[in-house]
């Protein structure tokens, strides 16, 4: 049996004004954080024999993200790194770290790469140095181009990259370049996302005031259905609503959560999944040091029932290529699934084959709506 296994690291230089994943600029608390991480997961040591009584449980994959995980100290990521090891049975498929490209150096990937990194995910967002200035990125277009290519010299060939469409005023031609950037450098790996305001963060509250203009959905339409066919179009799989990679390269940790695997999260903010329950962190340093400190965890969880599993399943497996496999879906969700697809299928949103009912391309485009349409709760 295999699980998958993320530390959140919340730590940023300075944070970009579209974030709304919890982190901090405060860096006295990073060895104080760190020493909570590697005793938290001590702590918790039994959680993955727990899964599985019966069985051999090893981890699969570990991705350090964030924040912004490259801020830290090489000696604190070989600590991280090497209690993972130390403390859970592992067989690690993939291990990643996100990376910020003005934080790359050949000293950096070489170290991460002899402790058993293995994939890159590289922060770039995009090319424009102008658009980077804007979101407040610390690198520019160059320093992220150069970034790939000190990655691949120094040991690494699994590079995947970050990319954002939908700027305040940016034109098709814009996000055109941007691919035309991307693919210049060949990443195994890209994943594109449009800009999302987030309440509570800066670029929210220049919504709020006037002094942005949201791009219309018609452009950011046209801006998915570039960047699909561009990719495609250089032999890129669309394996999942976001993500698209060159062959044998999809992230195998964040298939993870699209295929309803087990995840043990560690540090503030992190969640965990078993399948029968979900937990997760307190989302704030502070609190989560002390409580560690005192022995204590601080999270929070919910039992997951099966109308919430069925859902879950229906948000996450329906977002992938291959759609949501029937089979692995008790009879009465299984037919409730069928008769809630009935509408969609007739429209040409969802296609039912090989006891798989997944989006068309149709269906990518207002995949919010037919998700909704088939769920429970």
């Amino acid at each position: 049996m295999k699980a998958g296994l993320y530390i959140h690291i919340p730590f940023c230089e300075s944070r970009c004004i579209y974030c709304g994943f919890y982190s901090t600029t405060a860096k006295d608390w990073r060895t104080r954080y760190v020493d909570a991480l590697l005793k938290e997961m001590h702590m918790r040591s039994g959680e993955l024999k727990a899964l599985y009584p019966d069985h051999e449980c090893t981890i699969d994959t570990v991705y350090i993200g964030g924040g912004t995980p490259s801020t830290l100290s090489i000696d604190d990521l070989s600590r991280i790194i090497n209690t993972i090891k130390a403390v859970f049975p592992c067989k690690t498929r993939e291990i990643t770290i996100e990376m910020n490209p003005d934080d790359v150096t050949t000293e950096l990937i070489s170290a991460v790469r002899n402790l058993g990194v293995n994939r890159i995910s590289l922060g770039v967002q995009t090319f424009s140095d102008e658009r980077l200035r804007f979101i407040r990125r610390r690198h520019n277009a160059a320093q992220a181009a150069k970034a790939v290519e000190t990655i691949r010299r120094a040991g690494i060939d699994n590079i995947s990259i970050d990319l954002m469409f939908g700027f305040p005023n940016e034109t098709l031609n814009d996000w055109q370049n941007d691919l035309d950037a991307a693919l210049k450098l060949r990443p195994n790996h890209i994943s594109a996302y449009s800009l999302m305001y987030e309440e509570g963060t800066p670029l929210y509250l220049m919504l709020q005031n006037d002094k942005v203009q949201q791009t219309d959905d018609d452009t950011c339409l046209a801006m998915y259905t570039m960047l699909m066919d561009t990719l495609s179009a250089n032999d890129y799989e669309h394996y999942e609503i976001s993500n698209f990679c060159l062959p044998g390269y999809r992230a195998i940790h964040n298939s993870s959560y699209w295929n309803d695997t087990p995840y043990l999260g560690f540090g503030a903010a992190a969640h965990s999944y078993n399948l029968l329950t979900r937990s997760w962190n307190v989302a704030d340093i502070k609190e989560y040091v002390s409580a560690i400190g005192s022995g204590n965890l601080a999270s929070e969880s919910e039992r997951i029932d099966d109308d919430t599993h069925y859902d879950d399943i229906i948000t996450t497996a329906m977002r992938t290529c291959e759609g949501v496999d029937l089979m692995r879906l008790k009879p009465e969700y299984r037919n409730y699934a069928l008769r809630s697809a009935k509408n969609d299928i007739d429209g040409g949103f969802l296609e039912l084959a090989d006891n798989h009912l997944r989006l068309t391309r149709k269906g990518l485009f207002v995949s919010d709506m037919v998700m909704s349409n088939l769920m429970k709760v």
